[in-house]
C-alpha cells in the first residue's frame, strides 16, 4: 500500500495547480507596475523618471509615450490574427468533434447497451456510445484549454515588452526581472491549467463511470487530441506569419536598403515583431501543453488497464498528475532563483542565470520524484505489457521518470553548444561567411545533421531503459519527467520573445544607443535559451508519440509489429516520407508569404516619399494584414495532411499498416525536427555573432552591412522557417497522429482495412 492516502491525493493535485496560478497572477501584479505613461503623480515620482532618462543622456517623456503607442500596436495585430486563426480553426474543430462521435459510436452500432470489457474478464463497461460522447467532450476541452493557453501567453507578452524595454533605461538587471517574471506568468498559467482541467474532467467524468476505468481513461485521450490539434494550427499559422514578416523586413531591408533591425522606417517592423508573439509565444505555449496532456493520456491510458486500474488504486493512478504537482512546486522554487536570490548586475550575467534554471530546476525535481514515488506508490504493482502483466517497482517508475528529466537537460545543452555563438560551431559557420552565403549554407546544413547524433543517443537510452523497466508506462512517465519542469521551461522561452520584442520599442522608439545595447544583450540570451527550448520540445515529442504508439497498439489489439510483415513495410516506408511532405508545404508557404512581404516593402519603398529619409510614415497595418491573410490561407494543406492521415490510413489499410506509419514518422521526423531547429539556429545566432562583433575574430568578419555580414543575413532568412515553422511543427505531427490513432484504435480495429477485406 502507499503511503498517501487517496484523500490526501485528491487535496494535493487541485491545491498544486491553485498554488501556481496564484504565483501566475502575484508575477503579473509585480510586472504591472511598470507604468506605460509618463509620470504624473508627487514631485518625487517625477524627479525620480527625471534621473532615470538624464542618466542615459535622454530627458523627453515622449520616449515613454512612443513605447506605449508601438505596445498597443503589437498588441492589437497579435490579437487580431489570433481571433481570425481561432474562428477559421474552431469551426474546423467542431466538424472534427462530430467525426469523432461518428467514428467512435458506430463501433458497436450506436447501441446504449453495456459490453464486456476489453482488458478486465467478466465484467462490464459502459457503451461505446457515451466512450464516444466523452471522448468528443474532451476534445473539446483540450482545444478549448489549449487555445486560452496561446492566447493569455500572447497577451502576457504583449503586455510586458514595452515595459522590458522602458525597465531597461534603470538597468539590465531590472529589465532581465521584468522579463522573466513575464515569462514566468505564461509558464505557471499553462501548466497549472492544464493539470487541473485534466484532474476535474478526470472527476466529472468518474461521476458516469463509476468503476469502468478502462472506458474513463479511453475517452480521456480525447483531451490530449484536441490539445494537440490547436498546437498544431497555432504552430503552422504562427510560424508562417512571424517568418512571412521577418524575411521580408530582413531582405529589403537589411539586404537591400542596409538598414538596422527593427528600423521604424521598415514597413515590415511592426508584423516582424507582432509574429514574434504569435509563433514563439502563442505557438509554443499551445505545443508544449499538448505534449504536456498526451504524455499524461499516454501514462493514464496503460495505468487503467494495469494493477492500478484493475485494483482502482486512486493514488497510484495519479502518479503522473502527482509528478507534475510536485514540478509546479519546484519550479516556482527555481523561479524565484532568477527574480529574487540573486541580482543581475551586468550583461554578461543573463545567459548564465537563464541557464542555472535548466539545473535547479532539475536537481529540485529529482529529489522531488524520490519524495513523491516513496510516498505514492506501492513497493510493487503490474504494469499491462502487449498482453502480459510485468512486475515492477517503484523505484524502477523512479528510474524512469529521472532518466527523462535528465535526458531532457542533455538535450538542452547539446543543442546549446550547436546554437550559441559562444561555442566553436556556430563560429565556424560565421568564419564561412568569408566566402560568401553558399559556403554559409554548407557550414549550417552540416552543422545541423551533425547536432542530430547526442540527442538521438540520449532518447534512445532513455527508451531502452524505461521500457526495459517499465514497459510503455515507463516510456510515458519518462516523456513525463521530461516534461515536469514545463512552467520553467517555458517561462525561459516566453522569456526571448519578450527580450526581442523590447529591443524593437527601444529602437523604433529612439531610446539611447546604451539602453539598445542592454536589450540586445537579453535577446541574445533569450535566442539561445528558445533553441533549448525547442529541443526539449522534440525530445519530449519523442518519448511522448512512443508512449502514445504503445497505448495505441494496445488498445487496437495488435500483438506484435512486425516489420518483414508488407503491411507494416508499406507503412514504415509511408510514415518516413511525412514529415518531408509537411516541411516541404510549410517551407512553401513561408516563402509564398514572404513574397508578397517582400514586394509590399518594396512599393512601399518606392511610392512613399521620404520613408528612407524618415519624413515619411510606412503603412505598418498593409504588412500585419498581408501576414495574416497568407498565414489563415497557408496553414490549411499542412494541417489537413496531419489530421487526414491516420483517418485515411487506418480506416483503408488497417491498425498494422497504421502502426508502420506511426513508427517511420516518428524515427524520421525526430531526425528532421531537430536538423531543421538548430541549422536555422545556428544561422541565426552566426548573424548576431558578427554583429556583435564581441571578439576579435567577429570584428574581422565585420561591420554590419559588410559583404560577410550579408552573406549571415542571407543564411539566417533561409533558416527563418527551418527554426520556427518547419522544424518545431513536426515534432507536433508525431504526436499528434499518434494521439489521434489511439482516440480511434476503437473503430479501426473493428472497421479498419477495408482495401485488404476487399482484395
Amino acid at each position: 500500500m502507499a503511503i498517501l492516502s487517496d484523500v490526501a491525493t485528491e487535496v494535493l493535485i487541485p491545491l498544486a495547480a491553485a498554488v501556481g496560478i496564484a504565483f501566475a497572477i502575484a508575477q503579473w501584479v509585480l510586472v504591472s507596475r511598470v507604468k506605460l505613461a509618463p509620470s504624473s503623480g508627487s514631485d518625487k515620482d517625477v524627479l525620480a523618471d527625471s534621473l532615470i532618462e538624464e542618466e542615459e543622456g535622454l530627458n523627453d517623456h515622449n520616449v515613454v509615450v512612443r513605447c506605449a503607442e508601438i505596445q498597443c500596436a503589437i498588441a492589437d495585430g497579435a490579437t487580431s490574427f489570433l481571433f481570425t486563426e481561432y474562428r477559421y480553426v474552431g469551426g474546423f474543430m467542431c466538424v472534427f468533434a462530430a467525426v469523432i462521435f461518428v467514428f467512435l459510436g458506430s463501433v458497436d452500432g450506436f447501441s446504449t447497451r453495456s459490453r464486456p470489457c476489453a482488458y478486465s474478464e467478466g465484467k462490464q463497461c459502459k457503451p461505446a456510445l457515451f466512450n464516444a460522447v466523452f471522448s468528443t467532450v474532451s476534445f473539446l476541452l483540450g482545444a478549448a484549454t489549449s487555445v486560452v493557453s496561446g492566447f493569455l501567453g500572447m497577451k502576457v507578452a504583449t503586455y510586458a515588452n514595452a515595459r522590458t524595454t522602458l525597465e531597461a533605461r534603470k538597468g539590465v538587471g531590472r529589465a532581465f526581472v521584468t522579463a522573466f517574471r513575464s515569462g514566468a506568468v505564461m509558464g505557471f498559467l499553462l501548466a497549472s491549467s492544464g493539470l487541473l482541467v485534466l484532474y476535474v474532467a478526470i472527476n466529472l467524468f468518474q461521476l458516469y463511470y463509476g468503476d469502468d476505468w478502462e472506458g474513463l481513461f479511453e475517452s480521456i485521450t480525447g483531451y490530449g487530441l484536441g490539445g494537440s490539434s490547436m498546437a498544431l494550427f497555432g504552430r503552422v499559422g504562427g510560424g508562417i506569419y512571424t517568418k512571412a514578416a521577418d524575411v521580408g523586413a530582413d531582405l529589403v531591408g537589411k539586404v537591400e536598403r542596409n538598414i538596422p533591425e527593427d528600423d521604424p522606417r521598415n514597413p515590415a517592423v511592426i508584423a516582424d515583431n507582432v509574429g514574434d508573439n504569435v509563433g514563439d509565444i502563442a505557438g509554443m505555449g499551445s505545443d508544449l501543453f499538448g505534449s504536456y496532456a498526451e504524455s499524461s493520456c499516454a501514462a493514464l491510458v496503460v495505468a487503467s488497464i494495469s494493477s492500478f486500474g484493475v485494483n482502482h488504486d486512486f493514488t497510484g493512478m495519479c502518479y503522473p498528475l502527482l509528478v507534475s504537482s510536485v514540478g509546479i512546486v519546484v519550479c516556482l522554487v527555481t523561479t524565484l532563483f532568477a527574480t529574487d536570490f540573486f541580482e543581475i548586475k551586468d550583461v554578461k550575467q543573463i545567459e548564465p542565470a537563464l541557464k542555472q534554471q535548466l539545473i535547479i530546476s532539475t536537481a529540485l525535481m529529482t529529489a522531488g520524484i524520490v519524495l513523491i514515488t516513496w510516498l505514492a506508490l506501492p513497493a510493487k504493482f503490474t504494469i499491462f505489457n502487449f498482453g502480459e502483466q510485468k512486475e515492477v517497482s517503484s523505484w524502477g517508475l523512479f528510474l524512469c521518470v529521472a532518466i527523462g528529466l535528465w535526458a531532457g537537460l542533455i538535450i538542452g545543452y547539446v543543442t546549446e553548444y550547436y546554437t550559441s555563438n559562444a561555442y566553436s560551431p556556430v563560429q565556424d559557420v560565421a568564419d564561412a561567411c568569408r566566402t560568401g552565403a553558399a559556403t554559409n549554407v554548407i557550414f549550417g546544413l552540416a552543422l545541423g545533421y551533425k547536432s542530430v547524433i547526442i540527442p538521438i543517443f540520449a532518447i534512445a537510452v532513455g527508451i531502452y531503459v524505461s521500457f526495459t523497466v517499465a514497459a510503455m508506462y515507463g516510456i510515458a512517465v519518462a516523456a513525463l519527467g521530461m516534461l515536469s519542469t514545463i512552467a520553467t521551461g517555458l517561462s525561459i522561452d516566453a522569456y526571448g520573445p519578450i527580450s526581442d520584442n523590447a529591443g524593437g520599442i527601444a529602437e523604433m522608439a529612439g531610446m539611447s544607443h546604451r539602453i539598445r545595447e542592454r536589450t540586445d544583450a537579453l535577446d541574445a540570451a533569450g535566442n539561445t535559451t528558445a533553441a533549448i527550448g525547442k529541443g526539449f520540445a522534440i525530445g519530449s515529442a519523442a518519448l511522448v508519440s512512443l508512449a502514445l504508439f504503445g497505448a495505441f497498439v494496445s488498445r487496437a489489439g495488435v500483438k506484435v509489429v512486425d516489420v518483414l510483415s508488407p503491411k507494416v513495410i508499406i507503412g514504415l516506408v509511408s510514415g518516413a516520407m511525412l514529415p518531408y511532405w509537411f516541411s516541404a508545404m510549410t517551407m512553401k508557404s513561408v516563402g509564398r508569404a514572404a513574397l508578397e512581404m517582400v514586394e509590399e516593402v518594396r512599393r512601399q519603398f518606392a511610392t512613399i516619399p521620404g520613408l528612407m529619409e524618415g519624413t515619411g510614415k510606412p503603412d505598418y497595418a498593409r504588412c500585419v494584414k498581408i501576414s495574416t491573410d497568407a498565414s489563415i490561407r497557408q496553414m490549411v494543406p499542412p494541417g489537413a495532411l496531419v489530421m487526414l492521415t491516420p483517418l485515411v490510413v487506418g480506416t483503408l489499410l488497417g491498425v498494422h499498416t497504421l502502426a508502420g506509419v506511426l513508427a517511420g514518422a516518428l524515427v524520421s521526423g525526430v531526425q528532421v525536427a531537430i536538423s531543421a531547429s538548430n541549422t536555422g539556429g545556428a544561422w541565426d545566432n552566426a548573424k548576431k555573432y558578427i554583429e556583435a562583433g564581441a571578439s576579435e575574430h567577429a570584428r574581422s568578419l565585420g561591420p554590419k552591412g559588410s559583404d560577410c555580414h550579408k552573406a549571415a543575413v542571407i543564411g539566417d532568412t533561409i533558416g527563418d522557417p527551418l527554426k520556427d515553422t518547419s522544424g518545431p511543427s513536426l515534432n507536433i505531427l508525431i504526436k499528434l497522429m499518434a494521439v489521434e490513432s489511439l482516440v480511434f484504435a476503437p473503430f479501426f480495429a473493428t472497421h479498419g482495412g477495408i482495401l485488404f477485406k476487399l482484395f
